[in-house]
């Protein structure tokens, strides 16, 4: 048995793995995992620098291990001990882009887990080999995951998935991780149990698999121009063994020869295979020789990719790139960007994109290569905050008129990150346009990532309102609404104004919320003016004073004795609940004897022109037709807290209550059409699903609703 850091002897020559071309050693320590083998480790924690080829590697690794793909693949020609038996292939939650919660909850579907938490997911999957399920996970590219990059999402992954799956006995796990996280997540394991493989590490080196990788990327078979040091064999093999000896075995080494490589072709004019000078030996080094290469000044090129360096994402479009590479040179970087095509050609792709609501100059995006491109990018800028702060500027300036609803796609769900690691996004959170119109898991990241003691009031209010609009997936008119209502909770109500006049198509308007601890069922209904004394009356406008001979609607709540404004049901007992009464249009605090309120009849409810349906946290407002099932979905409000009581008035105002308050909402003329709010439990996953229970559409509360005296 080898150590976990030992790498085993290779005895017989065999062809290399088609897609890797070498690590036979990590392969064969993988296949003894995947295996099972006498003393192999229950854990395998795969790690290296950015360009060590750990994607790689887990890539070529999953090809053996997928029942379909190993058909394609000559297995009798590789080395045995390098191929794992046919089994069902493993689970492989993709981590990039999620949160941590996200990616359990992928686990929980694919396994098919009845938790309705978080919490219960690792029981769960502890107890599926009692069923002969066997729990075989494989989680690559930690080192990609969260929405937003500033917020150090792989250690949460790493801290609240990882390591939760590695001590569950039965779960077989394999983890591709950051190398700051690799002794992390094997601490606390018995001996034994977990083997970590550092790629970076002499002794999982693959110096002849380097010089394959570099022949091949010479050769003309596989698409290199035909050039003297490609097409005769034994120049380009040494070719290829100097490249891959000037890369050295660690700290990005496949990266540095792929890059060296595509630098020589793509500008093979005054290259001299026998000059060793002209031979990088780092990814930063790549960059610097090309550049001189094309008699560039090595600052230009790494001043072109900076803004990729620093972008969120997949990618930045083409025509953000111009202005924000000026803005993080502070010069005008017109003239250098117009001919640097074929400078930067070795290390950009572009990623086209397809499909409805993508405007024509978002279809392009431009990323780099890979991501240790970035790192020595991002290495070479000398204040990356700074660098942030001007890209931040240049995008703020992007947004038309500051008008967030017409800001490409790239501004308005990304300016969040840059300014996150710029440090500014405080000062970017007191904009109700840009909460509402942001994509809300990425903002939602960003702002989780700020000290709290840093968040004004407004940013709060999103922060408490944005587990809401995550699970939701809310378009953007019903995200602006949500957020109207918290804020008017919130004692914000200049915040909801804005959005008022922002977003006219709102679906409601929020005319009053109090925090009423405990309410209970609620009615609407009318007073005569003789019975109505409104506690606030010297307070309000005297044009909100309905005319003196019109009945005046009013809000009943069941709320706890003691409540303020209250009056009890049964004065002689002190746990018998108390009835909240408020003028219906202003939340006004009224003094009147709920038994002179008039409630609406059972005809004039089922006549009314609105009706309502509700769940256990959404109320649904749909317009009558003239037949029955002519219904059409006005529109639909959701709550974090489940719903305690639910009215609806004649002209169309919305009384609702939770456990913390009451609430009165205007519902406005909507498109009939409106479509039914999805819900994503993998946003949010500890907020129940209301789909999960959909009720018959409930009846109004009628007369005997009302709280009696």
């Amino acid at each position: 048995m080898t150590s976990p850091t030992q790498a085993p002897e290779q005895t017989k020559a065999h062809e290399p793995h088609p897609y890797i071309g070498g690590r036979n050693a990590a392969l064969r320590a993988l296949t003894a995992w995947r295996m099972e083998r006498p003393g192999a480790p229950r854990v395998v924690i795969l790690t290296g620098s950015p360009g060590t080829g750990c994607s790689r590697l887990l890539t070529g690794f999953l090809m053996l291990c997928d029942p379909e793909h190993r058909q394609g693949l000559e297995l009798d020609a590789l080395d045995p001990a390098t191929v794992p038996p046919d089994l069902p292939a493993p689970a492989v939650p993709s981590v990039a882009g999620l949160t941590a919660a996200q990616t359990l909850w992928l686990l929980a579907d694919h396994y098919e887990l009845s938790a309705t938490r978080t919490a219960d997911i690792f029981p769960e999957l502890g107890q599926l080999p009692l069923s002969g399920r066997p729990v075989t996970i494989v989680v690559p590219d930690v080192d990609r995951a969260g929405p937003v990059r500033g917020t150090g999402e792989p250690a949460r992954v790493v801290r609240d998935v990882l390591k939760p799956l590695a001590a569950v006995d039965s779960v077989r796990l394999l983890a591709d991780v950051p190398q700051e996280f690799a002794v992390e997540l094997a601490e606390g394991l018995p001996p034994g149990v977990a083997q970590i493989i550092d790629l970076d590490a002499p002794e999982w080196a693959d110096p002849e698999g380097l010089v394959l990788q570099a022949d091949a990327l010479l050769n003309p078979q596989f698409g290199a121009p035909e050039l003297p040091f490609t097409t005769e064999p034994d120049a380009r093999r040494a070719l290829a063994e100097v490249i891959a000896r000037h890369a050295g075995d660690g700290a990005g080494s496949r990266l540095t020869v792929h890059l060296a490589v595509q630098s020589i072709l793509m500008h093979p004019e005054g290259f001299d295979p026998a000059d060793a000078s002209q031979l990088p030996g780092s990814v930063g080094e790549v960059l610097d020789l090309h550049a001189e290469r094309l008699d560039t000044h090595p600052r230009t090129l790494r001043q072109i990719l900076a803004p990729l360096a620093l972008a969120e994402g997949d990618g930045l479009p083409v025509h953000l790139l111009t202005p924000l590479a000026s803005a993080v040179a502070e010069r005008d970087m017109s003239e250098d960007m117009a001919r640097g095509m074929l400078l930067v050609a070795p290390f950009i792709r572009p990623i086209e994109r397809a499909g409805e609501g993508i405007p024509e100059d978002e279809r392009t995006l431009l990323g780099l290569q890979h991501p240790g491109i970035g790192e020595a990018v991002r290495a070479g800028i000398p204040d990356v905050p700074g660098a942030q702060a001007r890209i931040a500027m240049e995008l703020l300036d992007a947004v038309p008129n500051q008008d967030w609803a017409k800001a490409g796609a790239y501004v308005r769900d990304h300016i969040a990150g840059h300014t996150l690691e710029a440090g500014l996004l405080p000062r970017l959170l007191t904009d109700p346009g840009l909460f509402a119109h942001a994509e809300p898991v990425r903002l939602r990241a960003a702002v989780e990532a700020v000290p709290p003691e840093q968040l004004d009031a407004p940013a709060r209010t999103y922060l408490r309102t944005a587990p809401l609009l995550t699970r939701t997936e809310a378009p953007a008119v019903l995200r602006a609404a949500l957020l109207e209502t918290a804020f008017v909770e919130d004692g914000l109500p200049e915040y909801a104004a804005v959005l008022r006049r922002m977003v006219p198509d709102l679906p409601w308007h929020t005319l009053w919320s109090v925090p009423v601890a405990g309410a209970d069922a609620v009615t609407v209904g009318k007073l005569p003016p003789s019975a109505a004394a409104s506690d606030s009356a010297a307070e309000a406008p005297a044009k909100q004073e309905p005319p003196e001979s019109a009945p005046l609607a009013v809000a009943v709540s069941v709320v706890p004795q003691g409540t303020p404004g209250s009056s009890p049901l049964k004065a002689d007992d002190p746990k018998a609940p108390a009835v909240l009464v408020q003028d219906l249009a202003t939340g006004s605090v009224i003094a009147a004897d709920p038994t002179q309120i008039l409630r609406p009849s059972e005809d004039e409810r089922a006549t009314g022109p609105l009706g309502f349906s509700r769940g256990a946290d959404y109320v649904r407002v749909w317009r009558r037709g003239e037949h029955k099932g002519d219904e059409k979905i006005v529109t639909a409000l959701i709550s974090a807290t489940p719903f305690t009581g639910t009215d609806l008035s004649s002209d169309g105002i919305l009384l609702v209550a939770t456990e913390s308050g009451v609430k009165a909402l205007r519902i406005r003329p909507a498109q009939p059409d409106t479509p039914h709010t999805a819900t994503d439990r993998r946003s949010e996953p500890d907020v129940p699903d209301p789909r999960a229970a959909e009720p018959e559409p409930a009846q109004a509360p009628g007369p005997d609703a009302h709280p009696a005296a």
